[in-house]
């Protein structure tokens, strides 16, 4: 399935609904009454600038404010559990299993001392039991879903001998073993060249279709968003002024935010060129 094919939701499931605000100290309002969903096997796109609050939701989503000392009010409704009601144990269990991360900068999230099966061992083991050989078979079948077929040689090495973008393949590697149903990235193609990019970019993609894995694609780039993502949500200072289709919202914007954005792109993704494109059923 390519990003034009939008999958069809089952009577109207929403694998995540969430309609927060959140503060931080001495800073209110950082987001402010986000409405939003994430439909099963669907890619969303979350656009805005540095500062607008996409890692805020996303760290609210996590669970993980707490780190920042924000407090947050509303609801995040996941497989009809609110995550703001959930007890940091019942997050801890949630995390890297039904909802995964994957960061920007991979030399960063990896521990530099650790070889890379050391690292994706204890992943495993995060959430999994069973003999190491289970574990093993899990790594190895997941480092080539990742294109990384030489995932034994690999095992042995550790981060700083690794390309970013094999570092990022492995960082996606890691957030997939438990093959989550949602998979937060964010920013995940700017540390990249062009050419890495876009293979990660497609690698996106084709997990999607292969695991009917949800993505909430976090990222300041409106033409990688458009090139992967079903749908697309701006946000601007905290708060969520357009969402719709990719191709509505290029060819038919609405907030002059939005058309601001698009405005400043060097062309108009080729992709979107047609706009015979079938409808996503939300609920």
């Amino acid at each position: 399935m390519s990003r034009r094919e939008i999958p069809e939701t089952h009577g109207g499931e929403t694998l995540l609904s969430l309609n927060i605000s959140v503060d931080y100290p001495g800073k209110k309002d950082v987001l402010r009454s986000v409405r939003m969903h994430i439909a099963p096997g669907e890619i969303l796109g979350l656009v805005g600038e540095s500062g607008s609050g996409k890692s805020t939701l996303s760290l609210a989503i996590l669970g993980l404010l707490n780190l920042k000392g924000a407090s947050a009010a509303g609801h995040i409704i996941f497989q009809n559990r609110d995550l703001l009601t959930l007890s940091q144990r019942d997050l801890r269990q949630l995390r890297g299993k039904e909802i995964a991360l994957v960061l920007q900068s991979p030399h960063s999230a990896l521990n530099p001392a650790l070889k890379i099966g050391t690292q994706l061992s204890e992943a495993w083991e995060a959430h999994a039991k069973g003999p190491r050989e289970a574990c093993r078979r899990a790594i190895l079948s997941t480092l080539e879903m990742v294109s990384l077929p030489d995932g034994e040689l690999l095992l042995t090495r550790r981060p700083g001998e690794l390309s970013v973008g094999q570092a990022q393949r492995v960082l996606i590697a890691s957030a997939i073993l438990h093959r989550p149903a949602l998979l937060i990235a964010d920013e995940p193609t700017s540390a990249l060249d062009m050419i890495t990019q876009s293979e990660i970019l497609r690698l996106f993609a084709r997990l999607n279709r292969e695991l009917n894995m949800s993505i909430l694609f976090i990222s300041h780039d409106l033409l990688a968003v458009a090139s992967v993502c079903h749908r697309i949500a701006i946000l601007k200072s905290g708060e969520l002024v357009e969402s719709g289709l990719t191709e509505k919202i290029f060819h038919h914007p609405k907030h002059s935010y939005t058309r601001q954005l698009i405005a400043a792109l060097p062309a108009l993704p080729s992709a979107l060129e047609d706009q015979s494109v079938p409808e996503f059923s939300h609920p």
